[in-house]
Parts: structure tokens; C-alpha cells; sequence
């Protein structure tokens, strides 16, 4: 990844953000950025697959689906038909902790859109008749889904390593879960998650007059409140289990050494921010320890990848090296070696400025569009009080290289993970 001395010299100011509170305890966060050409309406939801109840599994992600397929108001395929209109785009996406809904539009349509997705979004039609040929949709997604080799893979390291917690299953879900679902199911899901408490709107890019009038008067502001006493966050905390697998995956096309060590919850954003430094650098560039060591100097990898999953019960930490069979034990060897020479000796200064410059203007250049600063500040805002996007780097500069070596890379040792070792099934 190649740095321009110019950009880490003058760092770029993030959108100043402002917010709101309604009385139902749903939010707005606004990041007024003058000079983009976009409006982003991101809404998000504590309604994740980890909120899912026993028999429930898959249930968050069939309900992204199916809010699509219409509301009380709008009928299958008018939502983007009317998004498009406007010379605009939309997604949504699912994750363990939350889902958001997004759309992209000029600033002249954004009021039309906003009242467009929180129709769809919190009034979802959710019929009958479109519910089974969309579960079979999402039936598809999962036997597509286990056909993957390599996706098998990583669910068989969070199966083992988080076992007992929904972190450690599909957010797909199972099958005989959907299929046992029904639209009423669904919709005690939904009115049970998408609550006042639980609900933030991001409006990230160019503010038109007048939308955040229209938004005090939206239905988000009229959101049912949580029932006293309900729980807002996710009841279990991550208890990671450490331990080693071997296993054959068929038309797996290389040898995979995957390891996996429990992080900081992503509310602890210091310790979060050494982490994401501590990975950087082990792997990030030709330049880093596991990737000079592995792949540049021994040749003995095709690939190796190390990165941090923020999660609101317990972060996680995945190393994942792709190699011929035969050299999987010098792999993990080499792995090793790497790991205790971090935790035994401090990196020095240059080291420790890249690492940082790295992950420094990774940031920064993320919060140049209205979609990425929505996808930044939206889950912060949601589960936390909003910041400042570009906050995180005082708690990156405030690591030092003693600070790493005793309380990151001490931690992120062989003993301390579970260890998963995938071979080609012809590989015996």
C-alpha cells in the first residue's frame, strides 16, 4: 500500500457531527459535508443475528430481505423503483450486532427518500404470499453459501471458537429455522427490535433545507418505545474458547493455518485501537513481520492475512495463511516465531510511525464519501455517544511500542487462540 508523504504530513479534518435525541430515545446523527454531490440516509438497528431468540436463527437476515418486497404503502419493487427515480441507490446488510438500510441519493430528493425507506424499513408488508418464494431465496444463499470451501472454513473456526454464543453461528442461519418461520414470527421480531432505543438514522453528505424538520416529524420520532426493563444490548458476553482442529474440506484448493484470538469489545476503543495497530503490523504490507517473514523471505505462503472484527460482546482477531500441504507445519512454526519475537521485544520507532501512518490515513481516507462516514459514525452512534470520526487517533497515537509489546502482542500468542489447520481432502 503505497503512502503519499503529503497526505500523512496534513491530516484531513472529519465532518464535524451533530445529533439528536427524541423522546422515544431513537437518534440522529447528522455529518454535513458542503462539498459532496450525496445525500446518505443510513438507518440502523441493534437488530443483529445475535439477537435472535432459539429458533429464530436466520431470522434478522431474512427480514432485510423481506423489507424489500414492500411496505403498508409501497408494493414490491416500488422502493427502488422510486430510489432510482430519484437518481439514487440503496443496499442494506446484516451483521451479528446490527443491520442498516442506505440509500444514496441527491440532495434534492432526500427528503422524498427518507420518508420512502423509514416506510419501508419500519412498516415492512411482510405478505404472505411473497414470504415462502423469498425464504427460498435465502435457502439458496445458504446452500450457496456451504459450497464455498473457503467460507466453510472461517464458520468451522467461529463454530469451535465461539461455541454457545451467536457469534459463532451463520448469520445466514439454519434451515430448519426458516423453515419453521412464518410472516408472524418475523413480525414479533420486528416490532420486538426495531424500537425507539434501538434505532439511529445517519444522514452523512450534503443537508437539504429542510430535512431535519421533516425528520423530527418522520416515524422515527414515533417509534414505540422499549418496555421498561427490556434489555437493549446482547445478553451474553463472548467466552471464546481456545483449542486446536485439523480437518478436510473437499475442493478446498489450498491448505489453510487459521487462528483466532479474542479482542476488546468494541466500546473499548484504546485497547481496540492498539489491536488494529498490533495487526498492521504483523500483516499489512510487504513490509510487515508475518508477510516478510512467510511469503517475501521463506516463500513458503501463497497469502497471509491477519485483521481485527470489531463485535459489541467481544472482538475478534483472525489470521488466516494459504499454503501448499506439505509446508503447513513450518507455517505455524514460522507463525509462532514471529508471534513470541513481538511479545518478547518492543518494535522500533520506524516500525511503529508506519504502523500508525497506515492505520491513521486508512481512516481518514474513509470519511472522503458520505456512504463510508455513514458506515463509520451510523454503528458508533448507534451503540455509543457520537464522536468525533477522527477520535480514534489520539487513542492510536497514545500506544507505545512497550504499551503493545506487554498488553497486544503478549496476548496475541499460539497458546491464546484456537488454532485451525483446513487441508485439501485429497491432502491425507
Amino acid at each position: 500500500m503505497g503512502l503519499c508523504h503529503g497526505i500523512l504530513s496534513h491530516p484531513s479534518q472529519g465532518p464535524e457531527l451533530t445529533h439528536q435525541t427524541f423522546g422515544n430515545g431513537s437518534r440522529c446523527v447528522f455529518a454535513p459535508m458542503p462539498d459532496a454531490g450525496l445525500t446518505c440516509l443510513d438507518f440502523w438497528c441493534r437488530a443483529g443475528s445475535a439477537f435472535e431468540n432459539k429458533g429464530e436463527e436466520g431470522l434478522a437476515h431474512f427480514l432485510e430481505h423481506m423489507v424489500f418486497k414492500g411496505s403498508r404503502q409501497l408494493g414490491a419493487g416500488d422502493f427502488d423503483r422510486r430510489i432510482e427515480a430519484l437518481g439514487g441507490s440503496s443496499n442494506a446488510a446484516t451483521g451479528f450486532d446490527d443491520v442498516h438500510f442506505h440509500v444514496l441519493v441527491p440532495p434534492e430528493g432526500a427528503c422524498e427518500a427518507l420518508e420512502l425507506l423509514l416506510d419501508l424499513v419500519l412498516e415492512p408488508a411482510l405478505r404472505a404470499d411473497a414470504y415462502g418464494m423469498e425464504r427460498d431465496v435465502v435457502l439458496e444463499e445458504i446452500a450457496q453459501y456451504r459450497d464455498q470451501p473457503d467460507e466453510q472454513v472461517v464458520q468451522h473456526l467461529l463454530a469451535s471458537s465461539c461455541a454457545n454464543h451467536p457469534y459463532g453461528r451463520p448469520i445466514l442461519g439454519w434451515e430448519e429455522s426458516l423453515l419453521a418461520s412464518s410472516p408472524d414470527t418475523m413480525a414479533a421480531f420486528h416490532q420486538r427490535r426495531y424500537r425507539g432505543t434501538n434505532c439511529c438514522l445517519m444522514v452523512a453528505g450534503a443537508i437539504p433545507k429542510g430535512l431535519e424538520q421533516t425528520i423530527s416529524a418522520s416515524r422515527l420520532a414515533s417509534l414505540a418505545t422499549q418496555p421498561e426493563g427490556h434489555p437493549n444490548g446482547i445478553d451474553e458476553t463472548l467466552n471464546f474458547q481456545r483449542g486446536r482442529d485439523t480437518i478436510q474440506v473437499e475442493r478446498l484448493e489450498a491448505a489453510r493455518l487459521l487462528m483466532a484470538w479474542p479482542a476488546a469489545a468494541a466500546d473499548q476503543q484504546h485497547q481496540v485501537m492498539g489491536i488494529d495497530l498490533a495487526t498492521t503490523l504483523l500483516a499489512e504490507g510487504r513490509r510487515s513481520r508475518l508477510v516478510e517473514r512467510l511469503r517475501e523471505e521463506l516463500q513458503i505462503v501463497e497469502s497471509i492475512d491477519m485483521d481485527l472484527t470489531t463485535l459489541e460482546q467481544g472482538s475478534l482477531v483472525m489470521l488466516e495463511a494459504c499454503c501448499p500441504a506439505e509446508h503447513i507445519e513450518e507455517v505455524e512454526a514460522e507463525v509462532d516465531r514471529v508471534l513470541q519475537e513481538c511479545a518478547s521485544t518492543p518494535v522500533q520507532a520506524a516500525e511503529m510511525e508506519r504502523g500508525r501512518q497506515l492505520v491513521g490515513n486508512g481512516l481518514r481516507f474513509s470519511l472522503e464519501a458520505p456512504g463510508s462516514v455513514a458506515g463509520i459514525a451510523g454503528p458508533q452512534a448507534l451503540w455509543r455517544e457520537p464522536q468525533d470520526p477522527l477520535r480514534p487517533l489520539q487513542d492510536l497515537q497514545n500506544w507505545t511500542a512497550a504499551g503493545l509489546q506487554s498488553d497486544v502482542f503478549g496476548q496475541l500468542q499460539a497458546s491464546r487462540a484456537f488454532t485451525l489447520v483446513a487441508l485439501p481432502e485429497e491432502a491425507s
